[in-house]
């Protein structure tokens, strides 16, 4: 099993930034690729970056591209997610993802094995 628990979430204006922070345990961080998705009221979970196990690839969706940026400390179990230029469209719970495998990454909801608690991001207009 792996825990995730994500911090870092909350209130913004309108290009305003973030970090959140997603810890792990349980099992060998480097194991596993690590990704965000988002889910705003009403819409399907989506996803938003991912990394593989050593930081060498990231993939972000075309909605925060530019504007977020996924990274990793191996050493501190530790996934990140800064986000910049923040808009109200990217109001919504923030989860953390874990997936098995040291060369893939994770870009499907379908393809994750753990999911953390999720952390609410609103951002004001």
């Amino acid at each position: 099993q792996v825990q995730l628990v994500e911090s870092g979430g909350g209130l913004v204006q309108a290009g305003g930034s973030l970090r959140l922070s997603c810890a792990a345990s349980g099992r060998t961080f480097t194991n596993y690729a690590m990704g965000w998705f988002r889910q705003a009221t009403g819409k399907s979970r989506e996803f938003v970056a991912t990394i593989n196990w050593s930081g060498s690839r990231t993939s972000y969706a075309d909605s925060v591209k530019g504007r977020f940026t996924i990274s990793r400390d191996n050493a501190k179990n530790t996934v990140y997610l800064q986000m910049n230029s923040l808009k109200p469209e990217d109001t919504a719970v923030y989860y953390c993802a874990a997936r098995f495998g040291p060369e893939v990454l994770v870009v499907s909801p379908r393809a994750v094995e753990y999911w953390g608690q999720g952390t609410q991001v609103t951002v004001s207009s």
